[in-house]
């Protein structure tokens, strides 16, 4: 059972004051390829699983930004911790589903 729900939208600084998407879907695909589940909106993206893998997985989201070329990085998180009754986002959603 997932314990939490970590939402996160990265906000690279580009070069030159580039596009930012190309880094946004380097992003998503490292949360893809951890395969946690995982939710893409419009303006972050919610992952669901075990807190400490989540926070690991904002980590390398971040390294690999600036790997890639970006200066520097702003991320916004929020989390949902709940280690006794657990994390889900069916749960949160189904209502509107």
């Amino acid at each position: 059972m997932a314990n939490a729900l970590v939402s996160i939208q990265i906000s690279p600084r580009t070069p030159d004051g580039g596009s930012v998407i190309p880094y946004v879907d380097r992003a998503i695909e490292i949360i893809q390829q951890s395969g946690v589940p995982y939710l893409v909106s419009p303006l972050e993206t919610t992952m669901e699983g075990e807190l400490t893998e989540l926070l690991d997985i904002i980590v390398r989201m971040n390294e690999e930004m600036t790997r890639i070329g970006a200066p520097s990085v702003l991320s916004q998180v929020k989390i949902a911790y709940n280690p006794t009754e657990g994390a889900s986002m069916e749960r949160l959603i189904r209502k509107y589903r």
